[in-house]
């Protein structure tokens, strides 16, 4: 997967926006509702274009096992966020699985109806 291609692919979900709070080298791409952040693309690590991606812990365990590509979030906390060097053999189903999955957990929270409360 290329740069172009991880991130339009981001930016193809609902809502999501392209930021550079970083500077050049680093893109992230975040929700409109919350800002959070659900990809950190880094343009150049360890010689590769690489995301930083949010994922549920025993999952992060499993993929740092399965796939030599996904390490411990660079810069991030390592229980909860997963570098994955997305020019690896790394088959780009899974890498779509894995933004997806960091989208889920830090989109916004639907706010409840009074009549559901």
């Amino acid at each position: 997967m290329t740069l172009e291609e991880l991130t339009e692919y981001c930016l193809s979900y609902p809502s999501s926006y392209e930021d550079h709070p970083f500077g050049e080298g680093w893109t992230a791409i975040r929700h409109q509702g919350n800002q959070k952040l659900f990809a950190l693309i880094l343009h150049n690590y360890n010689g590769h274009v690489s995301v930083n991606l949010k994922c549920d812990p025993e999952r992060s365990d499993f993929l740092r096992n399965a796939f030599p590509e996904v390490i411990p979030g660079y810069h991030m906390n390592k229980e909860h966020w997963n570098t994955v060097n997305v020019e690896g053999n790394l088959p780009v189903e899974d890498v779509q699985g894995m933004i997806k999955h960091s989208y889920e957990l830090t989109r916004p929270k639907r706010l409840k109806k009074k009549s559901e409360a």
